[in-house]
């Protein structure tokens, strides 16, 4: 396996590639897609396209059933389960459902990103203050989160997302659960984090922000990249 850290490398390449679930429903068929360094990209497609596969192909929580997908430089079939986690270290998640442990506080819940991949012990506070700031929640870094609103704690997940410096930002549905004027929130986060160079795959429903926030748009439907094109619109009825 080979780890890019060239400038210019790709972030994510797949080549022909299959998934298909033990229930025979084909989730994606013969995927070809490239995504370059600093794109933000958003992926969209109707209920069931199989844009959650997509998405998961990309931090290993699904293999390809054929083809090859590369994140990274790695080839992430082929990766033993015990080394995921590594090649994890450049890649930050970001759930609709926030998945933060809800006996942490939010500093704690950001350290804990930063443990998982034994990063020196002396750098954590100062990192973990960092983007908490950045993420505006310097006021709450004590705060469990059944304290914390909806948007503070998708907040702290961007946070724990980009703790570790990733190249790649994988936002699945990171605004679904939230009003209108916090998923603006997050949606400016996200456009600032990709403006300091990290890549942000998103799948998204959300039109009004797709259409308004103009960005490279993957359009799946049936397991199939039916449009790709920069600066494109939802093009789905709500």
């Amino acid at each position: 396996m080979r780890v890019c850290g060239l400038e210019g490398d790709v972030v994510i390449e797949m080549h022909g590639v299959w998934k298909v679930y033990p229930n025979g429903v084909e989730a994606l068929r013969g995927i070809d897609v490239r995504v370059e360094p600093g794109e933000f990209v958003y992926v969209v497609g109707p209920s069931g396209a199989g844009k959650s596969s997509f998405i998961k192909l990309m931090y290993r929580e699904e293999k390809p059933d054929h083809g090859v997908v590369l994140v990274n430089g790695v080839n992430v079939k082929r990766v033993r389960d015990w080394k995921i986690p590594h090649v994890r270290r450049k890649i930050g998640i970001v759930f609709q459902d926030y998945k933060l442990l809800p006996n942490m506080t939010a500093f704690e819940n950001v350290k804990f990103a930063m443990e998982a991949v034994e990063a020196p012990k002396r750098k954590m506070k100062a990192r973990v203050e960092e983007v908490l700031e950045l993420v505006g929640l310097s006021d709450r870094i004590h705060a469990k989160p059944n304290q914390l609103s909806g948007g503070e704690q998708q907040r702290v997940s961007i946070a724990r997302a980009i703790v570790n410096n990733p190249s790649l930002v994988i936002a699945d549905e990171p605004t679904g659960n939230l009003d209108p004027e916090n998923s603006w929130d997050i949606m400016y986060l996200l456009e600032e984090i990709n403006n300091r160079g990290t890549t942000v795959v998103m799948a998204t429903h959300n039109k009004e922000i797709v259409n308004t926030l103009r960005q490279r748009v993957i359009a799946i439907e049936q397991g199939l990249i039916v449009r790709d094109e920069l600066g494109g619109e939802y093009g789905y009825e709500d």
